[in-house]
């Protein structure tokens, strides 16, 4: 197998795991918590694989693993973001790290690809190179056939299985941040709310999820500095029942982050979480104008 091909560890490429019966408006989605890192790519990698896992959302799939108990399935990516990054538009690419000539369609000029991270990043998230040499546009194309476009795929039938049953449905995009990623000026942030600024969520839907956690005693901010990424965008629309809301969760609450293991925080983390969800969901009327309150 040439070392840029895509490695059978991704088979399967993203699990969903899914309640007895959905009863839950909700679809809980982790794109960063994939942990499988082939030798094929260790080996293209200048980076040793705890370098390469600070880009990584780490266990962000088990931290809200009970939120399946409550009714709404959970989605999550086993590829991991520094190998293929579904929260980007599907080709935002940078031309710099592939040999060959990209597609005309290839978005090469966003922030995201300036920064080096792209939908296959150049840098992990601490800035470093991560490969030894540039990478064939065709291998680089084909994570995005096989991999991306499939995600994306089994994402929107969720989605859409879950609004043609409710009326109306609610994705919640599952996050980490590093502890050293926020500025002094707001302080720090147990938890970040991202919804775009208003544009991807019901401002009730946000405003019960930050009052469930700030009653549990966590510090949460919103929007800053994570308004939601392409995909709280790309599937967020109020006016059309669809909502989407980013949670991001500060790594030091749940993690040893120099170790990349759970401490003693996880379990409490967890269950408050689980319940804060729990409690949104089974408050929410369902029977309510989301395309009014969205709209107001």
């Amino acid at each position: 197998m040439n070392s840029y091909e895509q490695d059978s560890a991704f088979e399967p490429p993203f699990v969903v795991v899914e309640p007895a019966h959905q009863d839950a408006a909700f679809v809980f989605n982790a794109p960063h918590a994939g942990d499988v890192y082939p030798a094929s790519f260790l080996a293209a990698s200048l980076l040793n694989p705890a370098a390469l896992r600070r880009s990584e959302d780490a266990f962000v799939d088990r931290l809200f693993a009970g939120v399946v108990a409550c009714g709404a399935p959970l989605m999550s990516a086993r590829f991991p973001r520094a190998y293929l990054d579904v929260n980007r538009e599907p080709f935002e690419l940078d031309p710099r790290m592939f040999d060959g000539r990209l597609p005309a369609y290839a978005n090469t000029r966003s922030m995201r690809v300036a920064g080096g991270l792209g939908t296959i990043p150049r840098v992990v998230a601490d800035g470093h190179e991560i490969y030894r040499s540039r990478i064939p546009v065709a291998a680089g194309l084909r994570r995005i056939e096989t991999l991306y476009k499939p995600y994306h795929r089994t994402l929107r039938a969720l989605l859409d299985r879950t609004l043609a049953q409710f009326g109306h449905v609610v994705l919640i995009d599952c996050h980490s941040m590093p502890s050293s990623s926020q500025g002094r000026e707001d302080g720090k942030a147990d938890i970040v709310l991202g919804d775009r600024y208003g544009t991807s969520c019901a401002g009730l839907l946000v405003d019960r999820v930050e009052a469930g956690l700030q009653d549990r005693g966590y510090r949460v901010i919103r929007n800053k500095p994570y308004a939601g990424g392409f995909i709280t965008e790309h599937y967020g629309a109020p006016l059309h029942g669809r909502h989407a809301l980013q949670v991001e969760v500060n790594r030091a609450l749940y993690m040893d982050e120099r170790k990349l293991v759970p401490h003693a925080g996880f379990g409490p983390l967890a269950e408050d979480l689980s319940g804060v969800f729990a409690s949104v969901i089974s408050d929410l009327d369902l029977g309510l104008d989301w395309t009014r309150i969205a709209a107001e």
